[in-house]
């Protein structure tokens, strides 16, 4: 299977191809390569490669700079997805689209499932629902939400995220700032390219899938975890999502039950499970 990676140096990306290439032509193309907002390139690049399977790795995840360029989210998170739909409508191809936690407004009690209604608080919340309404269109599309990334591929780019800067500040001594009340399902990019991967190749029925790892926490508590990991316990300062202003706003519960990806083609190990592996190779 030709498989044409669309942000293959990010995070999530380069975890996405070093998965695939175990068993698949993958063609890795980052910004330089192509730029996934210009539609002729898009297309020229993917007459190339001709590909069975598009999956998009691409993001504008500036938060809260969206607030202020609220069209540069949506150049990116919304048309250019539009693009890569009608490329692999128009090629008969799978498309494979990232979405996320913050296209609902966190008021839950439970954990969200595929189909909740969806009320995004922020402008990079609006452009993200929209990129996935898009990426529906193509005739089999795979709209994976993920939240909270960690971890990276063996020969990827350094981790980043909050978990990374709480590992980062407990092997410093330093005082991590955690959410008490924000709660979250963590996704450890190499679980989520693994998932991406079974889905495809079992031919799953297309639509939404929640792509996380099982279970959920807060922030507090998975810091605290990762301090028992590592052997120590941890400087935290605990805060409510309330009292930290930000320019876009937060969901505050984040749950997210990925039963419909383990019935389909992949049982997420739990958040603890990951990140203990995590762990253990850095």
């Amino acid at each position: 299977m030709n498989v044409a990676v669309f942000g293959s140096r990010g995070q999530l990306g380069a975890a996405i191809v070093a998965e695939f290439r175990a068993a698949h032509d993958v063609a890795a193309l980052d910004h330089q390569a192509v730029d996934v907002a210009d539609a002729a390139a898009v297309s020229a690049v993917l007459g190339r490669i001709k590909p069975d399977l598009i999956i998009n790795c691409t993001g504008y995840n500036a938060v809260d700079a969206a607030e202020e360029f609220p069209a540069d989210a949506m150049r990116v998170n919304a048309f250019a997805v539009r693009t890569l739909a009608r490329e692999a409508q128009a090629r008969g191809a799978a498309l494979v689209h990232y979405g996320t936690d913050f296209v609902f407004d966190g008021t839950a009690s439970t954990p969200y499932t595929e189909d909740a209604p969806l009320n995004p608080k922020s402008a990079y919340a609006s452009s993200k629902m929209v990129g996935e309404w898009f990426a529906l269109e193509a005739p089999r599309a795979y709209v994976l939400r993920v939240e909270s990334l960690f971890g990276r591929a063996a020969d990827g780019p350094p981790a980043k995220g909050s978990v990374e800067t709480i590992v980062r500040a407990i092997r410093a001594g330093d005082t991590a700032k955690v959410f008490f009340d924000r709660i979250v399902s963590p996704t450890y990019v190499i679980d989520a390219a693994r998932a991406t991967r079974e889905l495809v190749e079992r031919s799953a029925p297309s639509g939404v899938y929640h792509c996380v790892n099982t279970g959920y926490t807060t922030w507090l508590d998975l810091a605290q975890e990762i301090a028992r990991l590592l052997g120590g316990e941890g400087r935290f300062e605990a805060v409510s999502v309330a009292s930290v202003k930000l320019p876009a706003a937060r969901p505050v519960y984040c749950a997210l039950s990925n039963r419909k990806l383990a019935d389909a083609a992949f049982e997420m190990p739990t958040w603890q499970d990951a990140l203990k592996r995590y762990l253990t190779i850095t």
